[in-house]
């Protein structure tokens, strides 16, 4: 069970803002999530954009709360980049106000910071890592890249069963204006929207 702050966003997620046009872009996930669960596999998923710093975090937890949300348990997120940086906090406090429980486990350059969506999971630990840090699975994963950047930039992602692009219009645009808290909220609730919407079909 989430978090009931976040199962009240969850209530507001709208399936029908989706196009069809997205919808086909989000097939493929559809596909790989299900074809794993009908063999009873667990389901590596793999959110990779450049700077791991944004998307592929946002992504990330919102999956892994789609997943509980119903009640798919085999599935287990990771995030990484082309490169390695921190993840923004920014990032950090829109899943905050979206009602994620979050501590800070290390600070410095790259801090870890552990996000938990219901009382009785691990966490998820997030940082900025490389797509191929030992931290995350080395075979029989879904490479989602979810920047143009990295999905031009990976053509060949090693050890991955699929590789699948769903790309988000990065919020950093943002960063040093007035709409930041608006804009990076926004891209929040429409990755948990298109997630969520993914878990919904898995029969």
């Amino acid at each position: 069970m989430l978090f009931e702050s976040i199962q009240k966003l969850v209530a507001t997620l709208d399936f029908t803002s989706i196009s069809e046009e997205r919808k086909t872009v989000l097939q493929p996930l559809v596909d790989f999530i299900q074809t794993k669960y009908a063999d009873k596999k667990e389901i590596a998923l793999n959110f990779i954009c450049t700077h791991n710093s944004r998307r592929s975090h946002l992504s990330q937890v919102w999956a892994q709360a789609a997943a509980a949300h119903y009640t798919i348990p085999q599935v287990v997120c990771y995030s990484g980049g082309t490169e390695a940086t921190a993840m923004y906090p920014m990032a950090a406090k829109t899943l905050e106000n979206a009602g994620f429980q979050i501590k800070m486990l290390s600070e410095g350059t790259n801090p870890v910071y552990a996000i938990k969506y219901n009382q009785d999971q691990h966490p998820i630990i997030c940082f900025s890592k490389t797509f191929d840090d030992t931290f995350n699975p080395q075979s029989e994963f879904a490479a989602i890249l979810t920047c143009s950047s990295a999905d031009q930039g990976c053509p060949f992602i090693a050890g991955a069963e699929k590789r699948i692009p769903i790309t988000f219009e990065d919020p950093k645009a943002f960063d040093n204006t007035p709409q930041k808290v608006e804009k990076y909220q926004e891209r929040s609730v429409q990755i948990a929207t298109e997630l969520f919407y993914v878990f919904s079909l898995i029969k």
